[in-house]
């Protein structure tokens, strides 16, 4: 038996920066945050009262944009608080629960992607019964099972995560409750969760992508027998999805498939940032540029606003 002091609250350590580099940089985060929300709120509406975008890709992309409002707020308002008012502690209940959204949906939006790839690889390899195929009633089912799943992994995870110990050290490099520097602090043995976090991260990311790689490589393969006109067509309505899914995928193998984060906790909180902050910035931004329907669908929202 020994004594231990057992954590009440933990210190998130966020950023390193100077007062003046701090309201910068808070200024600079709200920004995104808020134009982040109001740009995938934009993108809801518009799929919703277009009746040109009441397709099933249009549908997903709907999907995708309401989890970019819920994936940032995970983190990103406490981010701010501590920048703006210093206060970088948060309670162990608040820690968990941010931890459980924040992967849940992260996870969420891995599936989401896989589906996306799934309904373009129907679209193009199996135009004729796209529709049948992809009916309304089972692109919700779908998008309602990413989410479902989602949010049941990541409780299996913390089932066991919430079971450890936290006592003495209760400082966290990172501005959010990430796995890596929890698992750190904790003075319980925590090699069992290691294990199922990695083998978690490893079934979500890698067999998300793989079904991305393998639709893809579909399309690729039937579009070669078009002609280059309908060839460029096709790609480019796979050319957002495509972007989306590296920006997304880039950050996260890197920062979870990998057996131990070691030396790289520090490097891990500023990467971060792609998929918490910017990634969900970019995606409405992305799906607007470079989709013609969603182009056209805009402007006549704006003929309407302005009469």
């Amino acid at each position: 038996m020994r004594n231990e002091t057992f954590v009440m609250e933990f210190i998130l350590l966020g950023f390193s920066v100077f007062d003046e580099t701090r309201l910068c940089l808070f200024l600079i985060i709200a920004t995104i945050y808020m134009v982040t929300i109001a740009a995938n709120v934009f993108i809801i509406i518009l799929i919703k009262t277009e009746r040109r975008l009441h397709k099933p890709m249009y549908f997903f992309i709907g999907g995708l944009s309401f989890l970019e409002i819920w994936y940032p707020s995970a983190t990103v308002p406490r981010l701010l608080w501590a920048l703006l008012t210093k206060d970088r502690s948060i309670s162990v209940v608040g820690c968990m629960a941010q931890f459980y959204f924040h992967f849940s949906f992260g996870a969420t939006e891995n599936f989401i992607l896989a589906i996306m790839a799934y309904d373009r690889f129907v679209a193009v390899c199996n135009p004729l019964q796209y529709l049948l195929i992809m009916s309304s009633d089972v692109c919700a089912k779908l998008l309602l099972a990413s989410w479902f799943s989602g949010f049941f992994i990541i409780i299996i995870i913390c089932s066991q995560f919430f079971s450890l110990s936290f006592c003495a050290h209760n400082e966290i490099d990172h501005y959010y409750c990430d796995f890596a520097p929890l698992v750190k602090l904790s003075c319980s043995d925590t090699s069992n969760v290691e294990k199922l976090f990695f083998s978690a991260a490893c079934f979500i990311i890698l067999g998300c992508f793989a079904v991305i790689i393998v639709s893809y490589i579909c399309i690729i393969r039937t579009t070669a027998k078009f002609p280059s006109g309908d060839r460029h067509k096709t790609f480019s309505t796979c050319a957002s999805h495509l972007v989306v899914v590296l920006l997304f995928y880039s950050t996260s193998i890197f920062m979870f498939v990998r057996p131990r984060a070691g030396n790289l906790l520090h490097l891990n909180k500023i990467v971060s940032v792609f998929p918490s902050i910017v990634t969900p910035l970019l995606n409405p931004v992305i799906y607007t540029l470079r989709n013609q329907e969603v182009k056209a669908a805009m402007k006549k929202a704006v003929k309407r606003i302005r009469l």
